[in-house]
């Protein structure tokens, strides 16, 4: 088993522990997953390092729910600043148990952290991934009952996040509603 098999296996082995069974299997294991298919579909020349991040970037999630920090914006913020911390040790952690290196893991931190977005290619890479996971697996069950002005204002910022080439790609791949569409236009 190579070292970024042995990576995966550690994050799933986590991810496996996940409470919520709501799609029939634990759903930070399937988040992985979808993970790292839409980065070989989207990216298959990525380097181990970014295969890593995606697979571990929402590893053990459960753990910090997000009823646990205060209402409102601010307390949002602080739970995904603190998410994204924990990630970066955890994945971090696992990385040099299978052998590689301090550099090779604060790397990984570094797009767990997504220190760098729209300016290093990386990071840019994983967010796009995660965008396409939460547009081809999660948006339209997350947009069921959600209030239209509420709902466009988060599909914006998804698309503020993106690349061009990942917006451009998205409208092609998926049949977004106008408004929504609109949004990856725009950007």
């Amino acid at each position: 088993m190579s070292r970024l098999e042995a990576v995966h296996a550690q994050i799933d082995e986590a991810n496996a522990n996940d409470p919520d069974r709501s799609e029939g299997r634990p759903a930070a294991l399937l988040y992985g997953e979808r993970m790292s298919a839409e980065l070989a579909r989207l990216f298959p020349d990525a380097s181990d390092i970014l295969r890593i991040a995606a697979r571990g970037q929402h590893i053990e999630r459960w753990t910090s729910p997000r009823a646990s920090y205060p209402e409102g914006r601010a307390g949002y913020l602080a739970w995904r600043r603190d998410l994204a911390a924990f990630h970066a040790r955890r994945v971090g952690d696992i990385m040099r148990a299978a052998g590689y290196d301090e550099t090779d893991a604060e790397r990984v931190g570094t797009l767990l952290r997504k220190e760098g977005i729209k300016r290093d290619e990386e990071v840019q890479a994983l967010e796009d991934v995660i965008c396409f996971v939460f547009l081809r697996w999660y948006f339209f069950p997350f947009a069921e009952g959600r209030d239209p002005e509420d709902l466009l204002r988060i599909v914006e910022k998804t698309a503020r996040k993106m690349s061009e080439g990942a917006r451009a790609r998205a409208l092609k791949e998926f049949s977004l509603p106008e408004p929504f569409a609109a949004a990856f236009r725009s950007q």
